[in-house]
């Protein structure tokens, strides 16, 4: 039984990457698409601050659809969750909504809990890379390997 389900999780998976694969193929076209229009229409400057915001944004949600995907991939060829990919993408994506922020039009409370956030990210990456943990390290393994310190 546990096979069965083993297997099916691996076609869910399969199929997954194959779904982030063509978004992120459409994602890297829209991106090329994006720059390409904003330096050949004529216009006095290259790139004025809101189109470079925009690159920016396409750029980064780029970025997090590859972190996904390699994060899925490891998972896959290794059986293991790579927690520190994981956090990476969400400080990519917290990143993201900061560069694409309006400051002057978001209110004090969302500002402040993006700020939480942020910290709270950090640490636990800081954590992560002093720990070296990883949840599982091979086939159907759950526990969370941490070095130990040498006396």
């Amino acid at each position: 039984m546990l096979d069965e389900i083993n297997k099916f999780e691996r076609i869910v998976y399969t199929v997954l990457i194959i779904l982030l694969g063509a978004v992120l193929i459409c994602a890297i076209a829209e991106l090329v698409a994006m720059i390409v229009s904003y330096l050949f229409i004529p216009s006095l400057n290259l790139l004025d601050s809101r189109e470079i915001v925009a690159v920016l944004g396409a750029f980064l949600l780029v970025l997090i659809t590859v972190e996904l995907l390699d994060t899925m991939k490891a998972y896959i060829a290794e059986n293991v969750i790579h927690v520190e990919i994981v956090v990476l993408l969400a400080i990519i994506a917290i990143a993201r909504k900061v560069i694409l922020l309006d400051p002057a039009s978001t209110d004090s409370g969302e500002l402040i809990g993006i700020g939480i956030i942020i910290v709270g990210l950090a640490a636990a990456y800081y954590l992560i890379k002093q720990a070296g943990v990883v949840i599982g390290s091979g086939k159907d393994r759950k526990t969370v390997d941490i070095p130990q310190e040498k006396s």
